[in-house]
């Protein structure tokens, strides 16, 4: 019997033993996509406690909790940290199967060396241990950077944020002081695409005001999306990043997304087509822009959002209460990036849906769209949220190589808020190591040392310092 996640933990052969160990291990980390707070970056932050650190804002935590009974005043409420991590404790035992108790073990072990299982018996050792060490500097966030070598991240922002903290990180002003991550500031315009959202008009208004320009027109907003992209890109920023339902594509003529805009601005209701042809507009000119920027567009699609909408109420956005959905993609997406291709300006685009039903629809329209000499420059992106356990990566990455290219993929990304979550990167490549090396023991790929080297440092690594620049 194997020993509990021990040094071969998910390498189910030799060859993706060597791979792991000889390859992957080493390779630092591209964390194109995030949503750490840069302000707990520009400030070296510290944690008080694993409460802190851990539950603070993890809604993949707090929806399990919740799944196994624990009371919402341990969860979101304002209970003692000391109860509110027993609880999660507790919950631990509950999680087999769920990759938050593999992702919770190998932070206690990469982080704290800690292998013992977390339950409700070791979690008091548990608790003291890492109250300690999370006060040291070694758990700054200089010293996590340094540690699991994090070359960049890409943590998500507002077109109406200034980024003087981003610029305060970049320029070594800030407290964190000289660090050699790269911190880049990534475009994330959905409150000036959700017409009918609540606080459309009011978010319109601030855009205008970090654009410095009146706004009363769909061609003022435009204009004032592509003046912060500008300045976005000024201040390092490689990658946009959208979160709408669906990516839209509904033609309109100009004077109709004018008086669709006007509606919006009116709060009065809107049509299902309305808000498509009006998302479509701004959609089709931020990729055009995107284009002509070198910045990657990175669509996160078919997620449906604050289902509860008790606990929406009380609790706000990112609490833990969205889902997958199934809306239809195929001829909206080909019509989408076919407007863009049609024009020559179709940037580097990432894929990635919160349906696994999706992959094959992406993956073959994906295939329409690629070449201008660009490798891989449409991606299916990686296991998204509720698909970025190890059935989900093993399946994204197959289907990846059944469709596509799989040696050109990206890899993997956090896509978290905590600074505990990079041994993902870890599980990633586990999971990445073995397929191949199952390939290559089973004679479906050569057991070509040098060229299965190359692979996995590239998926690991070198492909997306690559298409990120």
């Amino acid at each position: 019997m194997k020993p509990f996640m021990g040094p071969d933990f998910l390498l189910e052969n030799e060859t993706a033993r060597q791979l792991y160990h000889d390859s992957a291990a080493g390779e630092p980390i591209f964390d194109y996509h995030c949503h750490l707070i840069p302000q707990q970056i520009a400030e070296n932050r510290k944690f008080a406690d694993l409460t802190e650190i851990w539950l603070g804002g993890d809604h993949y935590k707090w929806r399990a909790m919740r799944s196994v009974g624990v009371d919402e005043q341990l969860i979101t409420g304002n209970a003692d940290p000391f109860d509110k991590y027993m609880a999660w404790a507790k919950t631990m035992p509950q999680l087999l199967g769920n990759p938050l108790y593999h992702w919770s073990h190998l932070e206690l072990q990469r982080y704290f060396g800690i292998s013992e299982p977390l339950n409700e018996f070791s979690a008091t050792m548990i608790w003291d241990a890492t109250k300690e060490k999370l006060q040291s500097d070694d758990l700054a966030v200089s010293s996590i950077f340094k540690k699991f070598k994090v070359a960049a991240v890409g943590t998500t922002d507002d077109p109406a944020d200034d980024l003087s903290i981003h610029k305060s990180i970049n320029e070594g002003s800030a407290p964190i002081g000289s660090i050699d991550t790269r911190v880049m500031p990534s475009f994330r315009p959905d409150k000036a695409i959700l017409v009918q959202a609540p606080g459309f008009a009011e978010y319109i208004e601030r855009l205008g005001v970090a654009a410095d320009q009146e706004i009363r027109s769909v061609k003022d907003v435009c204009e004032a999306l592509t003046k912060r992209l500008t300045y976005f890109v000024e201040q390092g920023c490689k990658a946009s990043d959208h979160g709408i339902p669906m990516v839209p594509y509904t033609v309109a003529s100009e004077s109709e997304v004018e008086a669709i805009f006007q509606k919006g601005i009116a709060k009065e209701q809107l049509t299902e087509q309305e808000i498509d042809a009006y998302q479509t507009s701004i959609m089709v000119h931020l990729g055009k822009e995107y284009a002509r920027l070198g910045v990657v567009m990175q669509l996160h699609l078919n997620a449906i959002r604050n289902l509860n909408g008790p606990m929406f109420t009380k609790l706000g956005p990112d609490t833990g209460f969205d889902a997958v959905h199934d809306l239809p993609m195929a001829e909206k997406l080909a019509g989408f990036l076919g407007a863009l291709a049609s024009e020559g300006r179709l940037p580097k685009t990432v894929l990635y849906t919160l349906n696994p039903k999706d992959y094959y629809v992406m993956g073959s329209i994906m295939g329409a769209f690629q070449g201008d000499g660009i490798p891989g420059k449409i991606q299916l992106g990686s296991g998204w949220w509720f698909c970025d356990h190890k059935d989900g990566m093993e399946q994204q990455m197959k289907i990846l190589g059944n469709l596509g290219s799989l040696p050109r993929f990206i890899g993997m990304l956090t896509d978290s808020r905590s600074f505990l979550s990079y041994p993902r990167h870890e599980y990633f490549r586990r999971i990445l190591c073995t397929i191949l090396g199952t390939w290559a023991e089973a004679g479906e790929i050569p057991a070509d040392p040098v060229l299965l080297d190359t692979i996995v440092r590239d998926i690991s690594f070198r492909n997306a310092e690559r298409y990120f620049a």
